[in-house]
């Protein structure tokens, strides 16, 4: 594992591309008020194990809303809210609304499970990388799927032709210069699962492991726990080495572009970052690290055997755990951030 000290820790990084962007929402009450109305859902546990040699607080995301991940709390979230704002009949409230994204999987399930339940259309892109079996997940939410692309950041590519040739609504969890509003929603709704983590604890962590790909999740929760814990928490933010992002970025003090092959972390195997995202975590991390594929599969059986089946993706964050010697009387916490189906 390689590991990173934050350099700009608490003040962010300077950049002319970050000035017009916003930093994540830490509105939690929004989210959660949004949610129980329109999208009630059961919380998901948190249990405290030991594991890699420390007693460890893991939320589970595998069940959420029935999707398998804390996906299922953003872009259904982004839909939520503008039936809200439309009102009227909810099962019709976004009729004619056609929302289009690309996907490594999780996050095209939210999109289809919002869309379908507001009665709009959802279009999916996924990359010739994503396995088979999302693609069928999709369809049975009653998405649309196409496969274009070698790689996600083809499908996005796609993705956004089509919204523009269409004039579909583009639903990405990613963010840049211009595309803003969609993803800053987007992120606040993951605020629900933060929130639920701050009731379920009883003690502050120590340290707080969150895998990141474009950066949403890790974004997201970093900005929440500050607003609620302040600096008690270390926070250290977990990529696969093939895909640098965020740690690319802190490290060279400006936006970058990954490069590496493909990642088993399939849904962490994104080369850029999202710009809400980098600006949040280049103020609120304190450090950031890289696994290996080898380090990411190392603990999947540890965590079976624990009852928690999940994927190298899912288990990044105490992938990177079991590769750090904490000290005596470290309170870790990590997000299973997606079950094995």
């Amino acid at each position: 594992m390689k590991f990173l000290k934050n350099p700009y820790r608490g003040a962010g990084l300077d950049l002319t591309e970050l000035e017009a962007v916003p930093a994540p929402s830490v509105d939690a009450a929004a989210a959660r008020a949004v949610m129980a109305e329109y999208l009630p859902s059961e919380v998901t546990p948190l249990t405290r194990v030991e594991a890699f040699g420390v007693d460890v607080w893991i939320k589970d995301e595998s069940g959420r809303m029935g999707l398998g991940s804390f996906k299922a709390l953003g872009a259904a979230y982004v839909i939520a809210h503008m039936a809200r704002a439309r009102g009227g009949d909810r099962a019709t409230a976004l009729a004619g609304e056609t929302f289009v994204t690309s996907s490594a999987g999780n996050h095209g399930l939210s999109v289809a499970y919002g869309a379908a339940r507001f009665g709009a259309r959802a279009v999916i892109y996924l990359s010739q990388e994503v396995p088979s079996g999302f693609a069928a997940r999709l369809r049975a939410q009653g998405a649309e799927v196409v496969i274009e692309g070698a790689d996600y950041e083809a499908s996005m590519v796609a993705a956004q032709r089509a919204a523009e040739d269409n004039g579909w609504t583009l639903l990405l969890d990613t963010s840049w210069e211009g595309y803003t509003e969609i993803p800053h929603r987007l992120m606040e709704g993951y605020l629900a699962m933060g929130a639920e983590i701050v009731d379920q604890l009883t003690e502050v962590p120590t340290h707080v492991f969150l895998q990141a790909g474009v950066g949403g999740l890790a974004g997201a929760m970093a900005a929440y726990m500050r607003h609620v814990w302040g600096d008690a928490p270390k926070i250290i933010v977990v990529e696969p080495n093939r895909a640098a992002a965020l740690y690319g970025a802190i490290e060279a003090g400006r936006f970058v572009t990954a490069e590496g092959a493909a990642s088993d972390m399939g849904r962490l195997d994104c080369k850029e970052a999202s710009l809400i995202a980098l600006k949040g975590l280049a103020r609120e991390a304190d450090a950031f690290a890289l696994i290996s594929e080898e380090e990411a599969f190392a603990v999947l059986d540890e965590l079976s055997a624990l009852g928690f089946a999940t994927t190298t993706s899912g288990a990044a964050g105490l992938a990177a755990l079991a590769q750090m010697t904490l000290p005596e009387g470290a309170r870790p916490l990590c997000i299973l951030s997606e079950g094995a189906g």
